[in-house]
């Protein structure tokens, strides 16, 4: 999602890594490239040998970090500090908001030094102001996500797709969905369905499809009749105003903002749809077994 951020605000190429894989591969760190590493807890063992691995090769890293003080937030040459307060629970969710506005704020910093208009520039900072606002409308909606977690606990497997922008949503999704409910999830490119996917379609397979009202939104649509034409159930969080047609699915409506801060509040009813899911299965959802909150070993 920050890499979208910043190559759609600042026109910048962007990629996203993890972490653990990225020293492993000997990577050519390049002087003309700005690292970012990514951390709650500022302690992650990963994170921080990904931190030294770029320094010690001369390359310059900023950091989106939580803690204050922590041991990556010391290591980095400078960044940005989330403020989103104490977070207990293993799987992050306020604190990956906060990273989620964090980049946000980077991309416009990165492209107004670049060419982002300012009347851009000016819309993006007005969208921010009104997500605390419509997080509160979505909040206000989680008894009927609590409802809809029931049948979604009870499947086995799910899939998560999303396309562009939705993708890194679905993968959150997916992410918090096997976490703390143990179920297998996982997400697709909804664009990846026929290349292998849609093989495994079935009633006893739901897909939770994020589909935002965007130049994709027609391709995303007729994506998901193919999925209906299997008999596989759909939830599809989307916008108020994207017509599914006759397509037979169980809809979740996110308040629209700015087309590309609309991924930070299309990630929430999925949280609350993961948290449902675990408590409905007795779950203890602040501590999912073998996971820890900061991983301090490789």
């Amino acid at each position: 999602l920050g890499a979208s951020l910043i190559e759609e605000l600042a026109r910048i190429p962007s990629d996203a890594e993890a972490a653990s894989e990225f020293r492993y591969r000997n990577p050519v760190i390049e002087t003309d490239t700005l690292y970012v590493a990514v951390s709650q807890s500022g302690e992650t063992a990963d994170t921080l040998l990904a931190v030294q691995e770029i320094k010690r090769k001369g390359g310059r890293v900023i950091g989106l970090i939580n803690v204050v003080g922590s041991a990556i937030a010391r290591e980095c040459d400078g960044g940005i500090y989330l403020h989103a307060g104490p977070e207990v629970a293993v799987a992050s969710t306020k604190a990956l908001t906060n990273m989620a506005i964090g980049f946000a704020l980077l991309a416009l910093q990165l492209g107004r030094v670049r060419d982002l208009s300012i009347s851009d520039g000016k819309r993006i900072i007005a969208g921010l102001r009104r997500i605390p606002a419509q997080l509160d409308h979505l909040l206000a909606t989680e008894e009927d996500l609590a409802v809809l977690a029931g049948p979604l606990a009870d499947a086995e497997s799910l899939f998560f797709i999303g396309r562009v922008r939705g993708f890194p949503v679905a993968r959150e999704g997916a992410q918090k969905f096997k976490e703390i409910s143990y179920r297998h999830a996982e997400a697709y490119q909804t664009s990846e369905l026929k290349h292998g996917p849609l093989a495994l379609i079935s009633q006893q397979v739901p897909t939770v499809a994020i589909v935002p009202l965007d130049e994709l939104t027609d391709r995303n649509v007729a994506a998901l009749h193919e999925i209906a034409a299997r008999k596989g159930p759909l939830v599809v969080v989307t916008h108020a105003d994207v017509d599914l047609g006759s397509l037979e699915a169980v809809r979740v409506d996110v308040p629209k903002n700015e087309t590309e801060l609309d991924p930070i509040l299309l990630t929430v009813p999925l949280q609350l749809l993961a948290y449902h899911a675990a408590s409905k299965l007795g779950l203890d959802v602040d501590k999912p077994r073998n996971l820890a909150k900061s991983v301090t070993v490789e």
